[in-house]
């Protein structure tokens, strides 16, 4: 399955990108309604650089374990699922400049649930859902991050 969700910042793709590699990013960008430990964050974005977190959803909790595969300053990077609660989780975060100095922010997950098609259509509407609204507060945190940078 894909997932996408895209906007548009008000500033330049180099500070939208630098948001992102700022020791603080991932607490930033995690919803305060999402019960996720920090484990082991990341160290930066490039390949190899792994992360580790405490997911919990209900009364489980389940480590999740990523690691960086793709980066290319200013343009791109990725990291992929390594152990955790998908069968398959590829994010690919997507920067592009957009008129006015602007940059289209965009966000490209490629997963897959567990138990094929059965896991798809028990938990596939409530995991679109969740995602959705995931992303729409981490553009929301990406905006208001480079709105509080630009001040500086």
């Amino acid at each position: 399955m894909l997932f996408v969700h895209e906007s548009v910042i008000a500033a330049p793709v180099a500070r939208v990108f630098a948001f992102h590699e700022r020791p603080d990013a991932l607490p930033l960008l995690t919803p305060p309604w999402e019960r996720v430990e920090i484990i082991q964050p990341p160290t930066s974005l490039r390949p190899g650089t792994r992360v580790v977190l405490r997911v919990h959803v209900g009364p489980f909790s389940q480590r999740l374990e990523s690691e960086h595969t793709l980066y290319e300053k200013d343009v791109v990077f990725q990291d992929r699922q390594l152990r955790g609660p998908f069968a398959r989780f590829v994010h690919t975060h997507r920067f592009f400049e957009a008129s006015g100095g602007h940059t289209l922010l965009r966000d490209e997950i490629d997963y897959a649930l567990p138990l094929g098609p059965l896991g798809a259509a028990l938990g596939g509407r409530m995991v679109r859902r969740r995602l959705e609204r995931m992303f729409a507060f981490r553009h929301e945190a990406t905006r208001a991050g480079c709105t509080e940078a630009a001040r500086r």
